[in-house]
């Protein structure tokens, strides 16, 4: 299953029977990169902020005295019925008078988030593997171009005398291709292997 992060962060706001709701989101990298925004988008004069977020296999979400289970949790389910990853949203509630009831918060909570991440500009994420190479100043230059249009992202590079050592990021599932192409640009004098091997291991 392809899943999707925010490309910005991105708002919306609602009001439901007097309550002002409004949903903050943001795609992060780490699970401190969430709670970092977490805390810069709670107004702290609000009545609740409450949030969850997703980075891979961590997530947490809290209903920020809401009653248990009709805050948080709706917005993690939110995130993940979406097929969202590496994304916090923030659902800052003001409170206008009017009980809603414990399904009217779940509701609430939700829909809001979720009418949040439906309107905003995602982008499928895609799986990167950290690979490296080794070769001579003229199959670098020989070689620039193409990584480029391979997605390639250059992570690190080193120079001696006889040519450059460059690590890499590339799509997961573009390296096979990308190992035979570099081999035939290069006559089989360079291969392409994970970073995380030793220098000159094919």
């Amino acid at each position: 299953m392809t899943l999707f992060t925010l490309v910005e962060p991105a708002q919306f706001e609602q009001d439901i029977r007097r309550s002002l709701f409004r949903a903050s989101a943001a795609p992060v990298a780490t699970a401190q990169d969430a709670l970092d925004f977490v805390r810069q988008a709670s107004v702290p004069d609000a009545t609740h902020n409450c949030w969850a977020f997703r980075v891979g296999q961590t997530y947490r979400s809290d209903d920020d005295g809401e009653p248990g289970g009709t805050a948080g949790r709706p917005i993690l389910a939110v995130i993940d019925g979406q097929a969202m990853d590496r994304i916090v949203v923030v659902v800052t509630r003001w409170y206008g008078g009017t009980k809603l009831g414990a399904g009217g918060l779940v509701r609430a909570y939700g829909g809001t988030a979720a009418e949040c991440l439906r309107l905003a500009p995602r982008t499928p994420i895609i799986a990167m593997r950290a690979v490296a190479l080794r070769a001579s100043f003229s199959d670098l230059a020989r070689l620039q171009g193409p990584l480029r249009d391979w997605g390639a992202i250059e992570i690190a590079e080193s120079f001696d005398a006889t040519g450059a050592h460059v690590r890499f990021d590339i799509p997961e599932e573009a390296v096979d291709s990308v190992t035979l192409q570099i081999s035939n640009l290069t006559a089989g004098r360079v291969t392409l292997h994970d970073a995380e091997r030793p220098d000159g291991v094919p």
